[in-house]
């Protein structure tokens, strides 16, 4: 399931790609058109902004904007970034692999089969859906 975290990240960052002046924008105004709560919505955006995603500026007019083309912002890496890796289990994740410890042949293993189509499905559809495309 999806966290909260990373479908507000996501409004966040759609409402941004929508403007299309570009200006700093509040967390305030993000907030409030998009009905995320305001304290929750900053540390999101902190975030993004840490992974070079956001920029922000600060004082009178200050506020947080994309610091890439929406076209450029693939889907893939914002959900990296807010929600981890994209396998659900460990012995399937492409950049954070651990082995299970109850799996004595992964080769074998029906739910790792299974989970690498779930996650090659997922990554195909993140992968191939920018921020540009959502806006």
């Amino acid at each position: 399931m999806l966290s909260r975290k990373t479908k507000y990240g996501i409004k966040a960052l759609t409402y941004l790609a929508r403007l299309k002046n570009q200006e700093p924008t509040s967390i305030a105004t993000i907030a409030e058109s998009e009905n995320i709560p305001h304290k929750f919505l900053e540390a999101i955006l902190l975030e993004l902004r840490k992974n070079s995603i956001l920029g922000s500026r600060k004082g009178k007019g200050g506020g947080y904007y994309l610091m890439q083309d929406p076209k450029k912002i693939r889907m893939s890496t914002v959900h990296r970034i807010l929600e981890g890796p994209i396998g659900m289990l460990p012995c399937v994740s492409l950049n954070c692999y651990e082995k299970c410890e109850d799996c004595a042949d992964e080769d074998a293993c029906a739910v790792n089969k299974l989970m690498i189509k779930v996650r090659d499905n997922t990554l195909e559809v993140l992968e191939n859906q920018t921020l540009e495309d959502l806006a």
